[in-house]
C-alpha cells in the first residue's frame, strides 16, 4: 500500500503525526508513505522509515510572490511533483487552509477532516471523504484516528510509538555531515531550549542565567540552541554567564537531534524541539502558560510539564494582555521561578 500525506507544518505538529504512521506499519507491514511537507521540516519526516519519499512546499515564500514563484515554474514544478505517483490514499493530516489548497492540487480524492472537526472550517471543502474525530483531544491522538479512518483500521490500544530511526542521522565528529562546533562536546551536558515563537512562551533570560549558573556549579556543562539570528543571540546572552554554557550556532534538525539524544535531561520552553525530547524518549522537562498541554503538550516517556497555575492560562494569546505587563512579556512565565524548575530538573537528573 502506497499513501500520500499532506501535512507541512510546524515542527511539533509534524512529530505528533508519526505514531500514527507506527500504527498503519503494524497493520500493514508493507506499508510506504510519501509526505508533503514545508522544506524548512523536511527533515521531520524521513526520521521514520516508512517515509520513502518527501515532498517539498514554499508556501511562505510562494504567498509574498505568487507571480515571482510563477515565472520561475517553481508552483508548476510543485504540481508536478504532487501528481507524479499513484497512491492508494491520500490523506491531509493538516486540515488547515494552506494544506486544503495542496489538497485540492492533488488529482482524485483525499481524505481529510469533516466541518465539525476542522479548526479552519473553510478546508473541509477540499475533502471527498470527510472524517470525524473529537478536536478537543491531544494532536497525537487525533493524528492517530485520522489515519485509521483513512486506512480502515482501529486505533491500537498501545501507547503512540514515534517510530524515530536515528542511523542516517550525522554524529557529533563526522566532519563531512556534522558542522564544525567551536568547542568539544562535554560528557555531561543539559540542553536548554530557550526560544518559541511566541513572547508569551519565553521564560525570562534571566531565569534561564540564573539556572544555567546553577547547573554549571553541579557539574554539567549547558547546550543552547537556536533557530534564527535572533535566537542565537539569545542564547549567546544567557550562556554568557558560564564558561560551561555554549550558544549552538544555527544546526540543520537531524543535527539538533542527535545532540539531544547524546543529552542527560532538556529544558524546554513551549516550541517545537520539546516534541523532539518526546520523539526520543528523552527526559525532559517543559514550561507552559499560555498554551494547553491536554491539547498540544509533549507527548510520550519522560515528559513532564510545569504549569504557570495563573486563572488566565492558557489564554493562547501572542501578547500577555494584563495591565502589569511590560512590552508584552508574560507575567505568568516571569512567576516561574528559577528554584522551582531546578527543583525539579535535579529531580528528572537523579531519577537516571
Amino acid at each position: 500500500m502506497r499513501v500520500l500525506i499532506i501535512k507541512l507544518t510546524s515542527m511539533g505538529d509534524l512529530m505528533h503525526a508519526l505514531p500514527a504512521l507506527t500504527d498503519a506499519a503494524k497493520v500493514y507491514p508493507e506499508i510506504e508513505f510519501d509526505w508533503v511537507v514545508d522544506k524548512a521540516f523536511s527533515a521531520v519526516p524521513k526520521w521514520h522509515p516508512r517515509v520513502k519519499n518527501v515532498i517539498t512546499t514554499s508556501h511562505r515564500s510562494w504567498r509574498q510572490s505568487w507571480l515571482g514563484s510563477l515565472k520561475q515554474g517553481e508552483l508548476t514544478g510543485f504540481y508536478k511533483k504532487l501528481n507524479a505517483d499513484n497512491y492508494d490514499v491520500v490523506v491531509d493530516m493538516q486540515n488547515n487552509l494552506k494544506s486544503a489548497l495542496v489538497s485540492l492540487l492533488r488529482k482524485g480524492p483525499v481524505f481529510g477532516l469533516d466541518k465539525f472537526s476542522c479548526r479552519e472550517k473553510p478546508a473541509h471543502l477540499a475533502y471527498k471523504h470527510p472524517i470525524n474525530v473529537n478536536p478537543n483531544q491531544h494532536a497525537v491522538d487525533r493524528m492517530r484516528q485520522i489515519l485509521a479512518v483513512a486506512l480502515d483500521y482501529s486505533v491500537p490500544d498501545t501507547p503512540a510509538d514515534y517510530g524515530v530511526e536515528l542511523e542516517h542521522c550525522p554524529l557529533p565528529g563526522d566532519e563531512s555531515r556534522f558542522p564544525k562546533l567551536d568547542f568539544s562536546l562535554p560528557e555531561r551536558y543539559l540542553m536548554l531550549v530557550h526560544n518559541a515563537s511566541w513572547l508569551t512562551k519565553l521564560w525570562p533570560v534571566k531565569h534561564w542565567q540564573s539556572l544555567v549558573l546553577k547547573a554549571a556549579e553541579a557539574g554539567y556543562s549547558l547546550l543552547l540552541p537556536c533557530g534564527n539570528d535572533e535566537e542565537y543571540q539569545r542564547a549567546r546572552q544567557i550562556a554568557s554567564v558560564s564558561e560551561q554554557a555554549h550558544a549552538l550556532p544555527r544546526l540543520p534538525l537531524d543535527n539538533v537531534l542527535v545532540l539531544m539524544q547524546g543529552a542527560q535531561a532538556v529544558l524546554c520552553s513551549d516550541t517545537g524541539l520539546a516534541h523532539m525530547a518526546a520523539v526520543l524518549g528523552k527526559p525532559a522537562i517543559t514550561i507552559y502558560g499560555s498554551t494547553d498541554t491536554h491539547l498540544i503538550g509533549t507527548y510520550g516517556d519522560n515528559q513532564q510539564h510545569l504549569i504557570t497555575g495563573m486563572t488566565c492560562a492558557p489564554c493562547y494569546k501572542r501578547r500577555c494582555p494584563l495591565p502589569e505587563a511590560v512590552d508584552g512579556e508574560p507575567v505568568c512565565m516571569a512567576g516561574m521561578e528559577v528554584d522551582q524548575v531546578w527543583h525539579r530538573l535535579q529531580s528528572v537528573l537523579q531519577a537516571q
